[in-house]
């Protein structure tokens, strides 16, 4: 009430209580909580500005902000992060960070914890690297299939590059190293600026014209994005593919691809392994084939061992004519006694064998006198009991006969009877089923006649 002294309306100036049981946050709470919901909520993003209050540290950190016209939010890339840039980061540079939102809870401060820098612009071409790189994929242009081997013993390197590149020398100087045998020929071109994608097409096409090497190496050394893009062209790529002439390409460092890389025939991540695949080793060669000599030499004295050993059996085993006939008559005359005495030995058992057989077969003969007696008693049996059986069926088909015959309808029509059918054949038994005009077939003991219904009772 207006006159109560007590009562007073809330106001920003009056801290409200705390409800009963309701949490009370502590500072650190607060920030590490806020701190949590950033880094869950906002996923690792890029963000492009202008670096600003650049400092290095001596732990290695760099602590910076990033701006642009409307605001600017500070950034720290610590060292382990730091000491991978290939590059120097300067007071207002341009470039593009991949960071993660978060919050530095002792002083609570927003900022990003900065994973990666690239220059501005950067990005584009990166997305133009993607890009191509997945339709030309899409075309079949990368296929494994397509690919050729290199072949093991080149005579000839082509190594296509500039003459005033250190790549260059680096390859020269690992193939003398390597096989100094192999002829090398450098086909030039710059591999650098607007019209570098057009000379080492031109380049390719010319090597390839005079067919004149085994295998092209590609190569260029290490460089930006911006430095290497000639060789994520794509007239390079079809270039490469279209070679006749299998390529190596090696470009830039271990972590730098190109699109030449996958249009390769083979991918060597520094022109030096470029030139190492291209070339066989003259050392590893000469082992392999020192190798080789010593196993055909042990394979040649094995086998000379084992021919001087056979020859020792068998000059063991040659003998003088006359006695291997000697032998072999002896064999013959004793194979003949035992044929002979085998011969007799089988004729005496079987003679055996059969007076034993013989006397079996006496022993099991019935006596033939009883037999006889035995068949004659059978037969005249037989012969009474068949003629009492017939005279017996006799008698039954005469009654039966006698049965037929009362039962014969042509017995019953001699005694004056016939048989009435109508025109379907059906015999006729009942004067209802017939109307006046039906016709009647009527037969007798000897013939019959045709007849037409006057009227029925």
């Amino acid at each position: 009430m207006p006159g109560n002294a007590d009562w007073a309306p809330a106001s920003a100036s009056a801290p409200a209580l705390a409800a009963p049981g309701e949490a009370v946050l502590t500072v650190g709470a607060l920030n590490r909580s806020v701190r949590d919901l950033l880094e869950h909520r906002f996923p690792p993003l890029w963000v492009a500005g202008e670096v600003s209050n650049l400092t290095l540290a001596r732990s290695g950190h760099v602590y910076f902000s990033l701006k642009d016209a409307q605001a600017q939010v500070r950034c720290v890339m610590f060292r382990n992060r730091a000491q991978l840039l290939d590059w120097t980061l300067r007071e207002g540079m341009q470039v593009e960070v991949r960071a993660v939102v978060t919050l530095y809870e002792p002083r609570g401060d927003f900022q990003l914890n900065v994973e990666f820098v690239r220059r501005a612009g950067l990005g584009a071409l990166y997305e133009a690297f993607l890009r191509l790189r997945d339709r030309l994929a899409a075309e079949g242009l990368f296929d494994e299939a397509r690919k050729r081997p290199l072949p093991p013993f080149p005579r000839t390197i082509g190594v296509v590059t500039s003459l005033g590149a250190a790549a260059l020398r680096d390859v020269l100087t690992t193939l003398a190293r390597r096989n100094p045998s192999v002829a090398v020929i450098v086909y030039p071109t710059a591999v650098q600026g607007e019209g570098a994608p057009a000379e080492i097409v031109a380049a390719l096409g010319r090597a390839a014209r005079r067919a004149e090497c085994d295998v092209l190496v590609l190569c260029r050394g290490g460089g930006s994005i911006e430095d290497l893009w000639a060789f994520n062209d794509e007239r390079v790529a079809r270039a490469v593919r279209a070679s006749p002439i299998p390529v190596v390409v090696g470009v830039g460092h271990e972590t730098d691809v190109t699109i030449a890389d996958f249009a390769a025939d083979r991918r060597a991540p520094t022109p030096t392994a470029a030139a190492e695949l291209a070339s066989p080793s003259r050392a590893e060669l000469l082992a392999r084939v020192a190798a080789q000599s010593d196993r055909l030499r042990r394979r040649l004295a094995r086998d000379l061992e084992t021919r001087m050993q056979l020859l020792d059996h068998l000059s063991r085993r040659v003998v003088h004519p006359g006695r291997r006939l000697q032998a072999q008559a002896a064999a013959v005359g004793q194979l003949a006694a035992r044929l002979a005495g085998a011969i007799a030995h089988a004729i005496e058992r079987e003679r055996w064998r059969i007076a034993s057989l013989a006397g079996r077969a006496h022993r099991a003969l019935p006596p033939l006198e009883t037999l006889a007696l035995r068949t004659a008693g059978l037969a005249r049996r037989l012969q009474a009991g068949a003629a009492q059986a017939l005279a017996g069926r006799a008698a039954r088909v005469e009654a039966l006969a006698r049965g037929l015959g009362a039962l014969d309808p042509h017995a019953v029509l001699e005694r004056g009877y016939g048989i009435v059918r109508d025109a379907h054949g059906r015999a006729l038994r009942d004067a209802a089923t017939l109307a006046p005009g039906d016709a009647l077939d009527i037969t007798l003991a000897r013939g019959g006649a045709e007849a037409r219904v006057e009227r029925t009772r």
